[in-house]
This record gives C-alpha cells, structure tokens and sequence, in this order.
C-alpha cells in the first residue's frame, strides 16, 4: 500500500517542490487549500502535476475541519508548511500572523493526538526564530531570540511541535530551514524581487531598483534540494530537529551587485531608502547543517552564485515567452 502526505501549503514554493518529490516515490499526495476558486495552483501548474495531487478543501483555524480532514485521509505523513511566511508583512499584521501560525499548528497536532492516527508529522520553522545572535553558525543547540511577530510565531509553534513529540508521543519534528529559493518564489520575496526588477530594468520598463537595508547577509539555498530534507526528516525512526541551510552567508549588496553585472546594469540604478528598513533586523546569520548531512544522509554542496544563474535564466526564459 502507497504512502499518502497531506500536504498544507501545498500552492506555495515548498509545497510544490515538495509534491513533486513524493509523487515520484509512489505517495498519494493530499493539499490542504483554504478554497478551490481561490487557490493559486500556478506552481504545481508548472511541474506539471496539477492533475496528480488532490486538493482538500480546510480552515487550518477550524479544529473540527482538521479533525475531519486527518480522520477521513489517516495519512502516513503530514508536511504543515502553510503559513504566513512574510517577515515584513508580520510587522503590518502581527496579531494575523500570529494567530494563523500558532493555531493551525496546535490544531493539526491536536487533531492527531484525538484521532489516535499513526501519523509522522513535519513542522516548517525558520531560522528567523534564533534572532539577532552574535554566536554563529546557528545550530540545533542555539538560544531561540525572536525579533519579529513572524518568527515569534514560528518559535510558538516549534514549541507545540516539541511539546506534542514528549507529552504525548507525537512523531513530531521541526526542520529549522534558512532562506530557499526558486523560479517559484512569490513576488514579495527579496531574491525573485531583485531578479524580476532587474530584468525590467534592462529591458527599459524600469529605471530603478528600490530596496532597504542591504549591508546585511543571510544564508540562501536552492528549495528543490530543501524539501528533499524535510522528507528525510520524516524517514527517521525517532523524531529529531534540524537546521537546514548552505553553512554559508552572503550579503544582500553582493547579490544584486552580481544580478546587475550578469544582466549588464550600472549601480546607480539602485537606489536604497531607509524607508524600507524593518524596525528590527538581523545584521548576519548563517547556519551548520552538520547534524543535517550526518544523521539525514542529505547533502548540499551549491553556491548561492550558481543557485542566482539558474534563476536568472528562468526568468529571462519567462520573459522571453510572455513577448512571444
């Protein structure tokens, strides 16, 4: 008999990368969607798999929905990677933020421990939740410090998720995932932003790139190898957390100065606003997937620089169809 994952978040960058990657091991995949006529399905659209998952339609919020959902299904795995994953927006929408991120999580989990179903379940945390710290590189064992309401959030929830594995022996884990990227990333993200805008910029649609703090570095990796992870996260017989990241930062300005050279645009078409600085940032941070790469077996070895030329020539191919 097949394996079948729900999947929440299923629309999103993670959630379709990660689709594809169980179907091709035989699993029946389930995503959980707010609504069908709403659902953005554009990324599970484009890995050609629109047709192979089934869309379940659950308000994460709604205890009896997700009782309903995890009861009928009594699925092998559950991925929860919906969320609201926007740092910026968090601090426009705290209190939504919040209370999305915490409760879907409690009531998936909840809804696992009533049913009694023998279920292996997944949080998505993020490195966001270690904060400013002056102790690099992050790991499993770092000081949790969060300084905004999305990684308060996900702090939360790693804290329901550890709870749920030691009261009441929940096969429940967090994978600590620093930024991952795609030509599947939305808009409000800072890579595709600063590729997207570029591209205009050379094709004479745009004059100028606009963004806040660059002086600061973060740790970037390729998504399609990260979901990779949180399946082998799942693949353990006992339930452990991992960070997983390139063991690598870089900083902002250097990216969009190798976007800028790759495309042939000058630097004095970026210009930096201060208003567009968060009310907290975090200058550097960067993580160890030691622990990831000795125990998961799961193996990273990509420069951020080569992870940049694959998503500038997804764009450009993007573009080049949408003049055609």
């Amino acid at each position: 008999m097949s394996s079948t994952a729900i999947i929440t978040g299923i629309t999103g960058q993670d959630g379709a990368y990660l689709s594809r990657f169980l179907l091709e091991k035989g699993y029946k995949v389930i995503g959980i969607v707010r609504s069908y006529t709403s659902s953005d399905v554009r990324g599970l659209r484009l890995l050609g798999i629109q047709d192979k998952v089934e869309l379940v339609e659950c308000d994460l919020t709604d205890l009896s929905q997700v009782i309903s959902v995890i009861g009928s299904t009594r699925p092998t795995e559950v991925y929860n990677l919906a969320a609201q994953s926007s740092v910026a927006l968090s601090f426009k929408q705290p209190i939504g933020t919040i209370n999305f991120n915490i409760i879907s999580v409690l009531n998936l989990l909840e809804a696992i421990r009533l049913i009694k179903a023998d279920t292996k379940f997944y949080q998505a945390s993020s490195s966001e939740i270690f904060g400013g710290t002056n102790q690099l590189p992050i790991t499993e064992q770092s000081a949790i410090n969060p300084i905004s309401p999305y990684s308060i959030s996900k702090a939360s929830a790693y804290w329901i998720t550890k709870n749920y594995r030691e009261a009441y022996h929940i096969f429940s884990c967090s994978g600590f995932l620093f930024n991952h990227e795609s030509y599947l990333r939305s808009e409000n993200f800072f890579i595709k932003k600063i590729i997207r805008e570029s591209i205009r910029i050379q094709r004479g649609v745009a004059n100028q790139l606009e963004v806040g703090n660059i002086d600061i570095k973060r740790d970037f990796g390729w998504a399609p190898k990260y979901v990779e992870a949180m399946y082998l996260m799942l693949q353990r017989s006992e339930p452990e957390d991992y960070v997983i990241c390139s063991n690598t930062s870089v900083s902002l300005r250097s990216i969009i100065e190798y976007v800028f050279t790759k495309l042939k645009i000058s630097m004095e078409c970026l210009k930096v606003r201060s208003d567009f600085y968060r009310p907290t940032e975090i200058p550097d941070i960067y993580g160890s997937n030691s622990k990831a790469r000795q125990e998961l077996n799961w193996q990273y070895d990509l420069s951020f620089f080569d992870v940049l030329d694959i998503l500038i020539e997804e764009e450009l191919e993007y573009v080049k169809k949408q003049q055609l």
